[in-house]
């Protein structure tokens, strides 16, 4: 026997034998979601479908909720030091802060799913394991829904993010969504969970829950099939030039020759234009300057010249700054400037040039990434604002204040053949690399009529790691979803087109200057998922809130006896 600190109490050689085992279950868990996940090929993504059994079968035995929180925590942390130990980027140039803000996350994040299994405690209280363990998949979408609704948000690690390379199952996301596909995963791990448990003791009940698990598996399965052989991809289509300039994002920042960096842009763009595209899409913050405040009158000349010479339009992630005389006139958002006395909104934005008029449509981004572009929560505590920022002059972003379409006539826009487009207006949204992983946020854009999405981003922070895969894969749930072809224009790659169907027509090498010409085939249908995106994660949600409360108020019971 031994004495345990952590657990403070006296454990038997047995007791610790155990404790051992159910250490390596989890660790194993972690390993089996995590190599389960992009850039992993896809035979290995059917490993989430059994993943979670070794921590169902170590938690299922743990009562008190410290024992089941760290048993939690341990499966969470090992699952999220395969899959995003990239994001402290790691390379030689990184800034300290992003280092550290890294590491951080591989601690913190672990912690947040404690959430659910928290839940799955309450729900212990009033309900048998065998019934509660059925509704921890529930626990756990409310967790993942919730983990996207705060300024600290980073859902990256949705169960459901894990299964783009699994074309024919994910088919179903454009009725349930990725936290549908959330909950399928779980429960085929709930139901093989069971049917492991009575395969000594009732081959009946071993039987039935294999064949539930079949069917979990199967129905979303023969959708799919029935998807991929039916739809039709509109023949309508844009002719849509990428630009990869494959920039360094350490060195843009610092400074250098503005006009050599246009100039390069304007060749690739040139060198599309020639193959007859008619818009052009540069990556986000094309360039490290707030080109419209007036201060690079013949840079925006270039520009102007170009896209008129050639007839065509150019979507360019762009820094955007907005300056105004008085606190009146300014939104609430703004920012003050003491030494220059006036008031001004930055964003990570979106600009639309026009070849036919000088205004411009712009989007301010919405949701900035946690550290890297906002400090959480600096609004109500400013003082965070000016402790924590980082190197590169890109945090403290003003948050963008709506979701917008850009808007393109369609007397201009011709489709391949020549033949004027149906469409009286093209619109196009433009999400801003971080914003692709937020499913219902993306619908908000399809809504409002967008034909296209598409995605500016530089992922080029993160050197060759799983990093910039995952991201470009997560696109992928987002055209099936809206049934959208996605278009991304990234500065380092991974710049492509994915087709309504979730299939990558062609994508570019990370680390290499290109350009890609892709015919973008239109959409104006609304999915079942697009117009109700928010029917599983509020049901789920409902349901974790009555649990919780239920617990509450017995605990009021009981501490006054009532």
């Amino acid at each position: 026997m031994f004495f345990s600190k952590k657990n403070r109490q006296i454990l038997t050689e047995a007791q610790k034998k155990q404790l051992r085992k159910d250490r390596l279950y989890l660790i194993l868990s972690g390993i089996l979601l995590g190599i389960a996940f992009p850039p992993v090929p896809f035979p290995f993504t059917l490993l989430l479908f059994i993943g979670l059994i070794p921590y169902l079968l170590v938690i299922e035995k743990r009562e008190r909720l410290l024992d089941l929180n760290r048993a939690t925590y341990l499966m969470a942390f090992v699952f999220g030091l395969i899959t995003i130990y990239w994001v402290g980027s790691w390379t030689k140039e990184a800034d300290p802060f992003l280092m550290i803000s890294g590491a951080l996350l591989l601690f913190v994040n672990p912690a947040l799913y404690m959430i659910p299994s928290t839940i799955l405690y309450f729900s212990r209280k009033y309900f048998s394991p065998k019934v509660s363990v059925l509704f921890f998949p529930l626990f756990w979408v409310t967790f993942e829904y919730a983990y996207t609704l705060t300024d600290a948000s980073f859902p990256w690690l949705t169960l459901g993010n894990g299964l783009p390379h699994f074309t024919a199952f994910i088919q179903i996301a454009d009725i349930i969504g990725t936290y549908g596909l959330t909950l399928l995963i779980f429960y085929v791990n709930i139901f093989i969970y069971r049917a492991v448990k009575e395969f000594k003791t009732d081959k009946v009940k071993f039987r039935k829950n294999i064949i539930i698990a079949i069917i979990i598996f199967v129905v979303p399965l023969c959708y799919g099939f029935f998807k991929l052989s039916t739809f039709k991809i509109s023949n309508e289509k844009v002719r849509i030039g990428l630009i990869q300039p494959n920039l360094d994002p350490w060195k843009k920042w610092v400074g250098g020759n503005l006009e050599n960096l246009i100039h390069s842009y304007l060749i690739q763009s040139r060198q599309v234009v020639t193959d007859s595209a008619q818009i052009v899409v540069w990556p986000e913050t094309a360039l490290p300057v707030y080109l419209m405040d007036g201060q690079y009158p013949d840079l925006v000349d270039s520009i102007y010249k170009f896209i008129r010479a050639n007839n065509v339009f150019l979507l360019t992630g762009m820094p955007d700054i907005n300056y105004f005389n008085n606190k009146e006139s300014a939104p609430k958002h703004a920012k003050y400037s003491a030494e220059g006395k006036f008031y001004y909104t930055i964003y990570n934005g979106v600009l639309l040039f026009s070849p036919y008029t000088s205004g411009l449509q712009k989007y301010g981004k919405m949701k900035l990434v946690p550290f890297g572009e906002k400090v959480p929560f600096s609004e109500d505590l400013p003082f965070l604002g000016k402790w924590l920022r980082w190197g590169v002059g890109i945090s403290g972003w003003n948050i963008g204040q709506d979701t917008i379409d850009f808007r393109i006539p369609m007397n201009y826009i011709k489709v391949q053949n020549r033949k004027v487009l149906k469409l009286d207006t093209l619109k196009l949204n433009s999400l801003v690399c971080y914003e692709s992983i937020y499913p219902d946020f993306v619908t908000q854009f399809v809504k409002r009529g967008a034909d296209i999405i598409i995605v500016v981003t530089n992922d080029s922070w993160y050197g060759r790691s799983s990093g910039p895969y995952q991201h470009k894969e997560m696109s992928v749930l987002r055209a099936v979803e809206n049934r959208r072809t996605v278009l991304r224009a990234a500065n380092g790659g991974i710049s492509c087109m994915i087709d309504p169907l979730g299939r990558t027509v062609v994508e570019s090498n990370l680390f290499t200057k290109t350009q890609l010409v892709v015919d973008a085939p239109l959409a104006k249908q609304e999915t079942f998922y697009t117009k109700n995106p928010l029917i599983i994660p509020v049901l789920c949600s409902v349901f974790s809130i009555w649990v919780i409360g239920i617990f509450i108020l017995f605990k009021i019971k009981e501490k006054f006896k009532l």
